[in-house]
């Protein structure tokens, strides 16, 4: 009972025990939470904006493939960047970026200018997938073991949390005022980041290689042909990627919701819904994962996914599927990443790190193109959702196969 009380009632002491012993991580948390939530507080602006315009559905999930692809390019090159260059000083570059391309979106009001939005929804989406691949490089080099396992799971919890409130607020904001406010309150909110920025200590020593960039990238590539493992690992981690649903949300609200409630509110709440789920699982499900546990969790994503597309069509209904979706994808996602650091070698940190999110970003990319161009084949919304789902249960069998072929090693204390 009293374990049971410890793991579920008072949650939330282990994460703040950790974030007042680590000042460092509680700063980054903090950044995280106004920029990740200024993210999405400007992406119901872009779907929304996109329907109102009246494009067809492939453009729509070419816009949600964008927010994925432009990670892809870049990663390899910042793996190595991370590992060389002065950590906030790449921080305050991005951030000036992201500050820059938020705000030219306030000019996109006709479909001429579709190539302007693909062009600054990229350019945006690369720095934001930089500074995300940035910090989670930075993580295993000030924590270990559980802590290390805790302080993702604390920034998975800020990631659903600022998705949550930034999807139902930008919802509620485009809807009484329009998109353009959403853009300029999410600029506003990335100059409070890059103040923070500016104030953050950040001293931690920059790798002493004094090798070229290609010469590095060849090198962790051999590093992880060499740690089969790691490639394993970084590929089972990737199928998470099969719940980038933006376009699914999208469509689905332009299909069945319209007729209840504004297309702006319906994205926003269903996306809310799901972020409660994903605020909420890790507190449960936090101290109860661990290797042998991991495949029924796959199972339980596959389950959660497959309700939510049988109640996709009844609006109320799906809000609460939506819960139930979420709760099992933040555990997933910081357990395998994790992993993926707790069989990484310091040296290697940065390039493992941005590789494994290209691949993750190329997976969610191209399960957004394969959802418009399913939609363009006729197949029902229903349909395209149990196939995503169906994609976790190969992930179990796999994860399985992995476990009896590997010998993984345990998050540890």
């Amino acid at each position: 009972m009293n374990r049971f009380y410890y793991a579920n009632l008072p949650f939330m002491k282990r994460y703040w025990k950790l974030l007042r012993s680590e000042p460092l991580l509680a700063k980054l948390s903090l950044i995280q939470l106004i920029a990740y939530f200024g993210a999405w507080f400007s992406n119901v602006a872009i779907y929304t904006l996109l329907i109102t315009l009246e494009v067809d559905a492939s453009i729509i999930a070419f816009v949600a493939a964008l927010h994925f692809f432009a990670g892809v390019l870049q990663a390899p090159l910042s793996g190595v960047i991370i590992d060389r260059i002065s950590p906030k000083k790449l921080m305050i570059l991005l951030t000036i970026i992201e500050i820059c391309c938020t705000l030219m979106l306030v000019s996109i009001d006709e479909v001429s200018k579709l190539p302007l939005l693909y062009a600054l929804v990229f350019i945006r989406m690369a720095a934001a997938s930089f500074q995300f691949t940035l910090e989670m490089s930075l993580l295993p080099r000030i924590l270990s073991g559980k802590s290390l396992q805790s302080a993702n799971e604390i920034h998975s919890i800020i990631w659903s949390l600022s998705y949550t409130l930034g999807m139902a607020l930008s919802g509620l904001l485009v809807y009484s005022v329009g998109v353009t406010y959403a853009f300029l309150l999410d600029a506003f909110l990335f100059v409070i980041v890059l103040v923070l920025q500016i104030n953050l200590h950040l001293t931690l020593a920059k790798s002493d290689s004094s090798s070229r960039f290609g010469t590095m990238m060849r090198d962790a590539l051999r590093y992880i042909r060499k740690e089969r493992i790691v490639w394993h690992l970084m590929l089972l981690h990737s199928v998470v990627a099969f719940t980038a649903f933006d376009a699914l949300v999208a469509l689905s609200a332009q299909k069945y919701y319209m007729n209840i409630i504004a297309v702006s509110l319906g994205i926003g709440l269903v996306h809310a819904a799901r972020a409660v789920g994903l605020a909420i699982g890790p507190l449960f499900l936090g101290e109860w994962i661990n290797i042998r546990r991991l495949e029924f969790l796959l199972f339980a994503q596959a389950v959660g996914i497959g309700l939510w597309a049988v109640a996709m069509s009844n609006f109320y209904v799906s809000l609460a599927a939506s819960v139930l979706v979420g709760f099992t994808t933040t555990t997933l996602w910081s357990y395998t990443y994790t992993l993926i650091q707790k069989h990484t070698h310091s040296d290697y940190y940065g390039r493992v790190v941005a590789y494994n999110d290209m691949i993750f970003l190329t997976v969610g990319g191209l399960v957004s193109l394969m959802i418009g161009f399913l939609v363009k084949l006729a197949w029902t919304l229903e349909s395209i959702t149990l196939v995503l789902g169906g994609a976790f249960l190969i992930a179990a069998f796999y994860y399985r196969w992995l476990r009896q072929h590997y010998e993984l090693q345990e998050i540890g204390i």
